[in-house]
């Protein structure tokens, strides 16, 4: 999704620490990121932040960890006409791999936005709903659900009392998800500011990310100063916006190197990050390309928010070569 009335975002982009540990050919011993226990039932909350200054409630799904100890964070935003109750698998495996996953709901620009519409105005709904007012709107409910997050770990009544490491937070979205995880990140404007950078998200994974049709990309994507991983495919065109699949892979050149990953993944659609087939779509899903989503995204939160060196090794050495198809394309920087 592109929207050229958002001429100044950026996308993210991955920083490897100074100490962090050096990539190595070979894949790390042992190490697996797509490794769950065969019998983990994952543990669901629905709650709501609720937004005073804005007069503005945020749904949320929490996937919760078998672990009670404090867990690192991963937020997740919903794309054009989604819900908290999109992208389950992702929740369920990376809570099954000892994360906190909060999914995110953005009123206005979630299912609320075709659900009781007809079916022959639906798309023109949702392409009204692809605007500037929409993405403020999501750029603040990230920084509004991490401030009650805090709360919510320190009040004894809270059922996540204790049970957030907001030390380590990461940030993650698919199509409208993913410029709202690029604008929250690191990502500037095209007046060279980064208004919406959160510092307390310390990585970010782009699923579909766009560039700007206009301004110079490497000025507005040279700043980002935590970990970016970019994933997209050779077919990723969404229904509504102008974004193709160039928007979406100029943005890695871009980045400045340094613990930054891109992957393209051969004749995926823009449905090949979620649970569902869009309409539209061949509905021929490649059931190769979730099991490349969850290694490569699970490696890279092990070693950039975990820095967990068997994760790093494997997502710099020869690891992704093990889940990934003859034309699926990998980079990293």
């Amino acid at each position: 999704m592109n929207f050229t009335t958002l001429p100044g975002l950026l996308v993210l982009v991955i920083v490897v620490n100074s100490l962090a540990v050096r990539a190595i050919a070979a894949p790390a011993e042992g190490y697996d990121p797509l490794q769950v226990a065969k019998t983990l039932k994952p543990h669901t909350l629905d709650l709501v932040v609720k937004d005073v200054d804005r007069n503005r409630e945020i749904p949320l799904r929490v996937y919760l960890p078998t672990a009670a100890s404090p867990a690192p964070v991963v937020l997740f935003s919903h794309g054009l006409g989604g819900s908290r109750e999109n992208n389950p698998y992702l929740g369920e495996h990376w809570s099954g791999r000892g994360y906190v996953v909060v999914v995110m709901q953005h009123i206005g620009s979630d299912i609320s936005v075709w659900k009781d519409v007809p079916m022959a105005q639906r798309l023109t709904s949702l392409k009204q709903a692809a605007n500037l007012q929409n993405t403020l709107l999501r750029l603040r409910d990230v920084p509004a659900v991490i401030d009650q997050l805090e709360r919510w770990n320190k009040s004894s009544d809270s059922p996540l009392a204790g049970r957030l490491d907001l030390r380590r937070i990461g940030m993650s979205g698919h199509s409208f998800g993913a410029i709202t995880t690029q604008g929250v990140s690191g990502q500037r404007t095209a007046r060279g500011d980064a208004t919406f950078t959160d510092k307390r998200i310390k990585a970010a994974i782009a699923m579909s990310p766009d560039s700007p049709k206009n301004g110079d990309l490497s000025k507005l994507f040279g700043g980002v100063q935590i970990p970016w991983l970019l994933m997209t495919g050779t077919n990723d065109v969404a229904m509504v916006g102008t974004a193709d699949v160039a928007s979406r892979t100029a943005v890695f050149p871009a980045l400045p190197p340094g613990g930054k990953y891109e992957i393209v993944l051969d004749g995926g659609e823009h449905d090949a990050f979620g649970d569902r087939d869009l309409p539209g779509s061949n509905n021929k899903r490649n059931p190769n390309h979730h099991r490349v989503i969850l290694a490569l995204s699970t490696a890279f939160w092990d070693a950039y928010l975990r820095e967990d060196a068997q994760a790093k090794a494997w997502l710099d050495g020869s690891g992704p070569s093990t889940v990934l198809e003859k034309q699926d394309r990998w980079q990293k920087k």
